[in-house]
């Protein structure tokens, strides 16, 4: 293992042991309650950035940060405070068509956290791994062709749009997503921004290593 190692897991450790002691524990929610963007934001600048990080470490075999680290950090923040608003307006919103008839299995935590993880993942995800591609793409264009006019036509033609349908849409939401925040809705209302973070260095470590596969089968 290699320093970098050491630290990325450290950090992990860090957030474990605060929210498994019960004093830090009761500060963390405490805080987050009263201020939940701001909490939303914070939560997944860091673990998503680590997601990152990590997927990183795995691609290349080593560690190296990421061009526009800063910015894409920002970017996870600025997803950590939406999705602080959908892990309370989707579940709201699904308990109130069970109430009217408009979605069945009224009553079971179950069905609740299922059903509010397919209608969350099939109205917002889309549209937010969308958003996160063009960011992370234009981010990345400007370090590696050093133009400050990046298109939004060029982006467009950047894009693999087939692997975005291919893989993000029709493998990682009904595979992972759906799957993983059917439990994240079945825990506790203060615990779902920071499960739904903690999913995302999950997500990065799948990312890299589709990415790797890929690029093993095109060495091959």
């Amino acid at each position: 293992m290699k320093k970098g190692d050491f630290i990325w897991i450290g950090v992990l450790i860090l957030w474990i042991v605060i929210l498994i002691e019960p004093r830090s524990r009761e500060i963390f929610i405490s805080t987050t309650e009263s201020y939940p963007y701001m909490g939303g934001f914070f939560k997944f600048l860091i673990l998503a950035t680590m997601g990152d990080l990590l997927g990183v470490r795995i691609i290349n075999g080593y560690w190296k940060k990421p061009n526009g680290i800063i910015y894409k950090a920002i970017i996870w923040g600025f997803i950590g405070v939406v999705t602080t608003l959908a892990l309370t307006v989707f579940p709201a919103g699904v308990e109130k068509a069970q109430e009217i008839g408009k979605l069945p299995f009224r009553g079971s935590l179950f069905s609740h956290a299922l059903l509010t993880s397919i209608v969350m993942n099939i109205l917002q995800s889309p549209v937010i791994f969308l958003f996160h591609k063009f960011t992370d793409t234009y981010i990345d264009e400007i370090y590696l062709t050093n133009k400050k006019d990046v298109s939004l036509s060029y982006l467009v033609k950047k894009i693999d749009w087939y692997r975005y349908v291919s893989f993000t849409l029709l493998k990682t939401i009904p595979l992972f997503w759906i799957p993983c925040h059917t439990i994240v809705f079945m825990l506790p209302s203060e615990y779902r921004v920071i499960a739904s973070a903690f999913a995302s260095i999950a997500l990065g470590l799948i990312l890299a290593m589709a990415n790797k596969s890929k690029k093993d089968i095109v060495v091959s």
